[in-house]
């Protein structure tokens, strides 16, 4: 189009040039030069074509014009955001029949087939916590079962195996062998898996003191552990670090400290009612304290049955999500009569946290796997299934069932169902509203 433009100027140029008589003379007095009269047009449009095309020499002398592409920006690829799945499970509550099934012919222990049918959910989650609720002091102390446990540190290679990476032990139980016990615990950890992180009970002020941290593409969430008490037995004045008992001051410091090290805080508390469904009035009021201190997820342990899950939401809109209890994990219960049977059902807390484009970490899915303690008609076997893989048959033949009629495999169902209702679709409404 230029081109045509400066063609019709040199045509209008010549016209006049023409139309007004003047000659050759003409043109070179205007010029200083004598030059013909086309060759100022010429000039002209040789200066124009310059201006408004790209142009490089090559070898032989002659011009080589180029037009210029646009330079193209690539679009940005879309954030994805990064996620953590956290699954966490209820008490390993190690009755004397759980700790004899793991008896060896060889008289060792070995406690795996506890964990076989869960293990693919434990190992699948990247941050797999345990509620351990018994110690494992040594042989020297004997093992025993209720009320004051200890069972063999088999049962920590087992929890290893299993994939779990966090093991809780701030519980009632942690005295039960006084100190020297939960220091024995301790040290065997220490010694065999110093990569595990085991929250709850330290051996000095500095591990207690330390804040456990699971980081991850970016995100970083803190774990605590606690628990309301000790059945009675005295924490040693001496060794006041030995067990994290559920004190404001300590855990609001605990908290605040944790803020500036991670971006999400999770707290496990050891609390409640015994074989109670619902929560009692000590545990909200500890998640109103919480919320208040700044906690993003509560998952308790204790009452040894389920108890259902919830948002607790304060005046300025803080939202925290509440398992108020996980039930047992395992365990060989020997009480008899209607009720029993709901200690043998669990859940497994399934949390996914994830990490949003301007940095705020939140929860994004969450819900709960049920599970069942079987344990057969001779004691002997005992192994926790998930529901789906329960059936009518182990339910009606195990023992449960004999301490407790009511025990079948629509009982768990419908327990369930009771406590937890449609969590799915509960998770859905609740999140997307967040």
């Amino acid at each position: 189009m230029k081109k045509k433009l400066v063609a019709l100027l040199v045509l209008s140029l010549s016209i006049m040039a023409v139309g007004c008589g003047e000659d050759k003379e003409t043109i070179a007095g205007m010029n200083g030069s004598a030059i013909e009269s086309g060759s100022f047009a010429d000039n002209f449009t040789q200066e124009t074509e310059s201006l408004t095309t790209d142009s490089t020499e090559t070898a032989d002398g002659t011009e080589n014009h180029e037009e210029t592409e646009p330079e193209t920006i690539p679009e940005p690829e879309p954030y994805v955001e990064p996620e953590v799945d956290l699954v966490m499970v209820g008490d390993v509550l190690m009755h004397m029949r759980v700790t004899n099934s793991g008896k060896q012919e060889d008289g060792t222990y070995n406690f795996d087939k506890l964990f076989e049918p869960t293990k693919e959910m434990i190992e699948a989650a990247d941050v797999a916590i345990i509620n351990q609720e018994i110690i494992m002091a040594g042989e020297e102390y004997g093992y025993s079962g209720y009320p004051t446990f200890n069972t063999p540190t088999a049962l920590a290679d087992s929890i290893v195996n299993a994939g779990f990476d966090v093991v809780l032990h701030a519980t009632n139980h942690t005295l039960d062998k006084r100190a020297q016990g939960a220091l024995n615990c301790i040290n065997y950890w220490e010694t065999n898996f110093p990569d595990i992180a085991v929250l709850g009970m330290y051996d000095n002020q500095e591990e207690r003191d330390t804040i456990y941290v699971y980081e991850q593409d970016g995100i970083r969430i803190a774990i605590l552990n606690y628990t309301y008490g000790t059945n009675g037995i005295p924490v040693p004045a001496d060794m006041p670090y030995i067990v994290n008992l559920m004190d404001k001051t300590l855990i609001k410091a605990d908290v605040e400290k944790a803020k500036e090290l991670a971006d999400f805080i999770v707290v496990c508390p050891h609390w409640g009612t015994e074989y109670t469904h619902k929560p009692t009035q000590a545990q909200k009021d500890w998640s109103d304290f919480f919320l208040e201190c700044g906690v993003d997820l509560v998952i308790g342990t204790h009452p040894h049955v389920i108890e259902p899950v919830e948002w607790v939401e304060n005046e300025e809109g803080d939202r925290m999500l509440v398992y108020y209890s996980l039930g047992n994990f395992i365990n060989s219960s020997a009480s008899k009569g209607a009720g029993v049977g709901a200690r043998f059902v669990g859940a497994m807390a399934t949390v996914k946290i994830a990490k949003s484009e301007e940095g705020e970490v939140y929860i994004k899915e969450y819900g709960a796997e049920p599970l069942v303690t079987y344990v057969s008609g001779n004691g002997k076997t005992i192994v926790t299934y998930p529901m789906e893989e329960f059936t009518s048959e182990m339910a009606l033949e195990s023992s449960v069932h004999e301490k407790d009629p009511t025990f079948t495999y629509e009982y768990c169902l419908q327990l369930w169902e009771d406590v937890f209702g449609n969590l799915e679709e509960k998770e859905q409404e609740e999140v997307t509203g967040q």
